[in-house]
């Protein structure tokens, strides 16, 4: 990040900074000792006063603050990035940092960035003298910054589980529903408050809250029940994540500085789709060892379940990945056990042979979880993983994903790190289950994949009811989970049944062309096409041939249409050529006219749905102006390319 220019200081107790094209302005206030700011988009709130401020064992910085001095400075970054939804990116803000005093004189500076449609701020702490002393630590104990919106604000959001609950004590993982349009007033679900990201759908426009850089210097935070006046406060781990150990505090060397707290705004939902602000205020923590490799893959567990844990079973998903093209092939959990690592090395030959490579499951383990599946004691330590992922590597396996963490303590976070850093060293991608939300991470840590924090796949598998959720919740994470970090939903399900024979337990509730398109929708550069070997004889042949031809990483993203949990347009450009996703939650057939200045005058290809629900391909003409008409069918998609 470079800085430009430097403004002069500025003397006043009220502090007012602006996004470049002028139209979102932030003002900050300290009056009565005490700091907030409040922000306008195109002249109308967008966030009313909202608290800002820390406490530490050192000093409180909540109240009898006065300001010494502002500054305010033109900062910008251009930056290419690896697997995620634009491959680079143009960011330009202009940053106020306001260096205010306590009562006990010591010094705590409040950063903020304005870029077009994006605020974030950050506390820095610099050292401190005192009788002789000189402080060089602080433990942060709480932090009042707050997120207050206007009054009719609604909410898209998730509740914040408590901790040592779930299957086997493993949660909080991100994995709660999410509400649609519900009241701020309304309680967390479980009394924790909720989790990032948040979506808020004000009375003129929409703001996405989250947060960004959070790595082993800190915890991550999450966002407290709304209180009347005041909004969502910045609320720290519970004490008994990560089954009790690790403080719920973040402990910094001085100077330090916390992670970024971040707010996407816009009158529309196009910026908060688009914005790259995760990213924009990162910087990659090591060099990538290798170039990592963005892929599809095969996954045997997602409807044949441990059983298929085998040699055999796992050779006909390789076989399967190799027929279609695919890269990967992930074994899941106990292949330790079900295969044996000598046999999974045979394994690993045969999948290279065949141009494919494997990803293998661990158990994040240690004393955080009591979940059965093994691999354990794999990931746990450094020793532990200098012994096993140099193994890996020896067999050709390209990468892991780690399941089952315990919160978000910096206890925690610290075990992301070390697992990606130590990952790296040895030519390993990464992609976590059973975990928070990443902050940043795809730019932070060049091997880091996604993550899954959201109710996904398997839970369409396990019960009729996620399934019958299936249609809103791909509708809402283009526009919310996955707007801000790459996710692993876990797979393209083309099986009609969620069943091996594809004949017993319940339906898949969507169709064929929106589990196609959300191959689109759902961003990660290493997506899981949840295939069974008994779809190549039974899917018409254009939708195995698109399959073949999906890419994961993209060049360029566009908001086109949609609501969240409703229905959602996507256009996203791999190279030269654009894919057009959309997905529909609704009931009731919906109809369209998409503006697509990308394709205007062109005859594409579109995959979409019959009245039946049933596949079909046909062509589709652009007019000049780049319009078109499409209908989405109840629960379907439609892929334009």
């Amino acid at each position: 990040m470079t800085l430009l220019a430097s403004s002069v200081l500025a003397w006043a107790d009220d502090v007012m900074v602006s996004s470049p094209d002028s139209r979102l302005q932030v003002t900050v206030a300290v009056e009565g000792g005490r700091a907030s700011y409040s922000a306008t988009l195109d002249g109308r709130q967008v966030i009313a006063k909202s608290a800002l401020g820390l406490t530490t064992q050192l000093s409180d910085f909540t109240q009898g603050l006065t300001l010494k001095d502002s500054k305010t400075e033109p900062v910008e970054a251009h930056y290419d990035m690896h697997g995620t939804k634009a491959a680079h990116a143009d960011y330009a803000a202009n940053r106020l940092t306001l260096n205010l005093k306590n009562k006990d004189e010591w010094g705590l500076s409040i950063v903020f960035q304005v870029s077009n449609n994006d605020i974030a701020f950050r506390y820095e702490l610099p050292r401190h003298k005192l009788n002789g002393k000189e402080y060089k630590r602080a433990l942060i104990l709480s932090e009042a910054s707050s997120f207050n919106f206007p009054d009719g604000t609604t909410t898209f959001i998730s509740p914040q589980i408590g901790p040592e609950t779930g299957w086997e004590q493993t949660k909080p993982s991100y994995e709660e529903v999410y509400s649609a349009d519900a009241p701020m007033a309304t309680p967390s679900q479980y009394g924790h408050g909720y989790v990032f990201p948040a979506l808020f759908h004000l009375p003129d426009g929409w703001a996405l809250v989250s947060e960004t850089g959070v790595s082993s210097a800190y915890c991550g935070s999450h966002l407290s029940d709304y209180q009347a006046g005041s909004g969502y406060t910045i609320a720290f781990p519970d004490k008994g994540e990560n089954n009790g150990f690790g403080s719920e505090y973040a402990g910094i060397p001085l100077p330090g500085v916390t992670p970024w707290r971040t707010i996407t705004v816009g009158t529309t939902l196009k910026p908060l789709v688009e914005t790259t602000i995760s990213y924009d205020l990162v910087e990659p923590l090591y060099a990538p060892s290798t170039d990592y490799q963005p892929g599809r893959y095969t996954w045997s567990w997602l409807i044949w379940q441990d059983r298929s844990i085998n040699y055999d079973d796992q050779v006909r998903f390789i076989d399967l990945a190799a027929e279609m093209g695919f890269e990967y092939c992930l074994v899941d959990n106990f292949w330790d056990t079900q295969i044996g690592r000598d046999r999974i090395e045979e394994l690993s030959k045969y999948a290279q042979a065949k141009g494919v490579h494997l990803l293998l499951w661990y158990n994040s383990n240690g004393y955080w979880n009591d979940a059965p599946q093994g691999p354990r004691n794999c990931m746990h330590t450094a020793i532990a993983r200098e012994r096993e992922m140099k193994w890996l590597q020896s067999i050709g396996v390209k990468g892991i994903k780690v399941d089952f963490f315990g919160g978000d303590k910096q206890e925690t976070m610290r075990l992301y790190e070390d697992i990606l850093s130590d990952a790296n060293r040895y030519g390993l991608q990464v992609v976590f289950h059973g975990c928070t939300v990443p902050r940043g991470w795809e730019r932070m840590y060049p091997n880091f994949v996604a993550s899954e924090a959201v109710l996904a796949s398997e839970n369409v598998y396990f019960t009729e009811s996620a399934a019958e959720r299936q249609a809103f919740d791909l509708t809402l994470h283009p526009f919310c989970r996955n707007a801000t970090a790459s996710v692993d939903w876990g797979g393209v399900i083309m099986n009609k049944y969620l069943s091996k024979d594809n004949k017993s337990r319940h339906s898949r509730k969507t169709t064929d062309a929106f589990e196609l398109a959300s191959g689109i929708t759902n961003q990660t550069s290493v997506q899981c096409i949840a295939m069974q070997p008994n779809n190549l004889s039974e899917l018409p042949q254009f939708e195995l041939d698109f399959l073949r031809g999906l890419p994961t990483t993209w060049d360029e993203t566009e908001f086109i249409d949609g609501y969240p949990g409703k229905y959602v347009v996507l256009a996203r450009r791999h190279g030269s050529k654009w894919y057009v996703a959309g997905l529909s939650a609704g009931a009731e057939p919906l109809t369209l006219t998409l503006s697509l200045p990308m394709l205007a005058g062109e005859t594409v290809s579109m995959i979409s749905d019959n009245k039946k629900g049933e596949p079909q391909l046909t062509s589709l003409k652009i007019d000049k102006t780049g319009k078109a008409k499409v209908t989405l069918q109840p629960n379907g998609g439609i892929v334009i390319y």
